[in-house]
């Protein structure tokens, strides 16, 4: 019987980041929303959608990402989304407007709805066993902590640099895990 490729685990490591990344988005951004508010002089209706076009998108669309997968092989899939995401991400911190703003919100959304199922594809088919259950259990908690960093990461964002960064700050490890996954 053939050992496992000893690279799986880092495998999961970059997978497991990238999903940080899609969870981390939206608690770092509702942390953002009164700055986006004041500096792009949204309205109350316009300022929701900030944070609903992302998780409408990402939810919404997760089971067509999760066929394409099966349909077009989830590295494909994995790689797709990540670029779709990465690429929204800088789109939306360019925003001057709602309009761009909305669309980048939308588009960071379903490239998370490409990634997320598609990697999480990648990662039950990796691991066998015992190790297939420590494989999901880190993939789980790097969901859970995007989800707590982020409260904290955009409160330093955007009382540092700008609310911008709350988007901008997806682009290096996008671009990182984009190019070590290609490997």
């Amino acid at each position: 019987m053939n050992e496992p490729d000893p690279r799986r685990w880092r495998l999961l490591g970059l997978l497991a980041v990238a999903q940080f990344m899609l969870i981390l988005d939206v608690t770092v951004v509702a942390i953002a929303l009164p700055n986006i508010e004041t500096d792009l002089g949204l309205r109350r209706e316009t300022l929701t959608w900030v944070v609903s076009a992302y998780t409408l998108m990402f939810g919404g669309l997760m089971l067509l990402g999760g066929r394409a997968a099966d349909l077009f092989g989830s590295r494909r899939v994995v790689l797709t989304g990540l670029g779709v995401f990465t690429l929204a991400s800088l789109t939306t911190g360019l925003a001057q407007g709602p309009e761009v703003l909305l669309a980048g919100r939308v588009a960071q959304g379903i490239g998370a709805a490409m990634l997320s199922p598609a990697a999480l594809s990648v990662v039950t088919k990796t691991f066998d066993g015992e190790e297939r259950n420590k494989a999901l259990g880190i993939w789980s908690a790097m969901g859970g902590g995007g989800s707590a960093i982020g409260v904290l990461l955009g409160g330093l964002l955007t009382a540092g640099p700008g609310w911008q960064w709350v988007f901008y700050i997806n682009l290096p490890i996008g671009l990182v895990v984009f190019i070590l996954l290609l490997r």
